[in-house]
């Protein structure tokens, strides 16, 4: 039943409620991302002189991902707070809807394909 077909019920509410339900599973998988690499980051690794080169690589690599986990998590629930505010999908720049498609790609930017060219 389209949205036409459902009294009471407009597009954009569903439109809403199924991009909250999109970014809400991005949240919950991008949490799952952060625990395995908390995870792997409890494991401490032999750091004596000449050894563990490998092991202090990864132990810095997984540092990494981490503050990347924290900052898409950070940009997820600022997202989902945008769709409460009315602002989701708005271009925090220029203030033009971002197009769906980039939407599609990554559903917490901020920035329109023009605005996020021009900030590089």
């Amino acid at each position: 039943m389209d949205a036409e077909e459902r009294p009471g019920i407009s597009k954009n509410t569903l439109d809403a409620v199924s991009e909250r339900a999109r970014l809400e599973q991005e949240l919950a998988h991008a949490q799952e991302e952060l625990a395995l690499i908390n995870q792997k980051l409890e494991e401490k690794g032999d750091f004596g002189l000449g050894e563990g080169a490998s092991t202090v690589y990864e132990w810095e690599m997984n540092l990494a991902l981490r503050q990347a986990a924290e900052a898409k998590i950070e940009s997820i629930k600022a997202a989902l707070a945008r769709l409460d505010q009315g602002t989701y999908g708005i271009c925090e720049v220029c203030g033009q809807a971002i197009d769906p498609a980039r939407l599609e790609i990554l559903p917490h930017t901020t920035l329109c394909v023009g605005c996020a060219q021009a900030s590089r």
